[in-house]
Parts: C-alpha cells; sequence; structure tokens
C-alpha cells in the first residue's frame, strides 16, 4: 500500500508582476526519493520556500501525513515534519560541528526558562540526550571524528554532510535538500549519493532539487520538472528524459 507523505495542489506564488509558481501540485510518497529539476529561474527553490514556510503562498493546499497544515511560519513547518537545507551552506561558523546539529535537535526538547535556569535533573538528561544523539548523527552522515572542529574549517563536502545532520536532528518525516551536490567533486557527490540512498532505506522520505541531472536520474524514484514557475512533466525518469518538454526546456528548440 503506498502511503502519501505530502501533498501539495494549487500553489500560486508572485513577486510584483512575476507569478514565481504557477497551479503547482504534486504528492511525495513515504519512503521515496522525490525529484524537483527544471532550468535556472524555473522556480524550485521558491517552491521550497513557500513548503517550508520561508515564503507565505498567495493560494495552495497542503498536507503532511494526511493532515493539512500551513506552511506560514518556519519553526511551526519544522515542527510538523519538515526539514531542509539550503542552496548556500547556512552553519553557525564559529560553532563546532557537534553544536551545530545540537542546535537542530533544540526543536524537538522541551525544557523551558525555568529549567535553563535551575537545570533540574529531567533538564539535564535531556541535556546528555541531544548531546548522544548528534555525536550520533555526525557519525552516521560520516563526520563523527570532526565533531568538534569548528564548522567554518570543515571541508566543503563535510560542511554540506553536517547540514544534512543538523536537519536530520529535528526528526523529519521530509527530508528537503536544495542542491546538496552543488560545488561537489565527483568523488564527493558519489558519497553523497551513498549517503542519501542509506538515509532512505532507514525509512526517511526525501525532496530533492538537484542540477546534476545524472545524479537526479540515478537517485530519484519519481521527478516533476518546473519551467517558469508550471509544472511541465511529472514520472518515473526515464519518463521525464524522453519528454520533449523537458528536452525544450533544457536545450530550446533548434532555429527554423
Amino acid at each position: 500500500m503506498i502511503n502519501i507523505l505530502l501533498s501539495v495542489q494549487g500553489v500560486n506564488k508572485r513577486f510584483g508582476g512575476l507569478q514565481a509558481l504557477s497551479d503547482v501540485g504534486l504528492h511525495i510518497n513515504q519512503g521515496e526519493i522525490y525529484g524537483l529539476i527544471g532550468p535556472n529561474g524555473a522556480g524550485k527553490t521558491t517552491f521550497f520556500n513557500v513548503i517550508t514556510g520561508l515564503y507565505t503562498p498567495d493560494s495552495g493546499k497542503f498536507s503532511l501525513g494526511g493532515r493539512a497544515y500551513e506552511p506560514t511560519a518556519v519553526h511551526e513547518v519544522a515542527k510538523a515534519g519538515i526539514a531542509r537545507t539550503f542552496q548556500n551552506i547556512r552553519l553557525f561558523g564559529d560553532m563546532t560541528a557537534l553544536e551545530n546539529v545540537m542546535v537542530g535537535r533544540h526543536i524537538r526538547t522541551h525544557a523551558g526558562v525555568f529549567g535553563a535556569i535551575f537545570r533540574p535533573a529531567s533538564v539535564r538528561r535531556e541535556e546528555a540526550d541531544v548531546v548522544e544523539k548528534a555525536h550520533a548523527l555526525l557519525d552516521y552522515v560520516g563526520i563523527g571524528r570532526y565533531a568538534h572542529f569548528t564548522s567554518r574549517n570543515l571541508s566543503y563536502g563535510h560542511q554540506r554532510r553536517l547540514e544534512i545532520a543538523r536537519a536530520l536532528a529535528t526528526e523529519p518525516k521530509l527530508l528537503a535538500l536544495d542542491e546538496p551536490a552543488a560545488g561537489m567533486n565527483a568523488t564527493e557527490k558519489t558519497e553523497l549519493r551513498e549517503l542519501l540512498d542509506k538515509i532512505r532505506r532507514d525509512g526517511s522520505t526525501i525532496l530533492l532539487i538537484e542540477h546534476d541531472v545524472k545524479l537526479v536520474m540515478g537517485l530519484c524514484d519519481r521527478i516533476t520538472v518546473l519551467d517558469y514557475g508550471k509544472v511541465i512533466a511529472q514520472g518515473l525518469p526515464r519518463e521525464i528524459q524522453n519528454d520533449p518538454a523537458v528536452i525544450e526546456a533544457y536545450l530550446g528548440t533548434p532555429a527554423h
């Protein structure tokens, strides 16, 4: 039985005279890696920003795990179960890798101001649990040895892995990755693919924006293609590869 995790219907977003998204809809099944591709300016990141609460949509219906949600605040979307990374790395550069992951875990903790001040046993146990889980996630993404390195001093590929670990710390139902392979060399891309495969095998669902078409076609179960804010194709990788509208969007039409 296929369970739909995320359902999005009729999403529209306008910036002044620019229609960035026009009646965009898709659904993502539990446990799959879903690709969102398209030329530069197609509206991919705008769509990410809408479903994760950075932008307020002009219209649209959203459900996650069978429950309607309103993507109007980033922290509420994160609590609902969507975690994301960004096209440009956004780590706390002066904090260690461990501390960055602990920040991601904060949304699942319960200690308030009283607990932070008086530090009862329950708060100390929760803090120890946060540290333990952060170490485990760093090991999981393959950078456990760098736990106490300042994040700005990590290699580019390791910073990308750290962002994924921080997102996983929120215990997301859906992990949304915005161009995680951008700037990576061939070896780093291979390692990233192996990591994403592992994350999926362990039960997570992934929404992936990526310009590396080869990576997308070899990794994703299904794909949606945007062009000028509109859906021009949806389907299996082999269907997308042979779709005339997709070929035209990427390569253009021959001159007459």
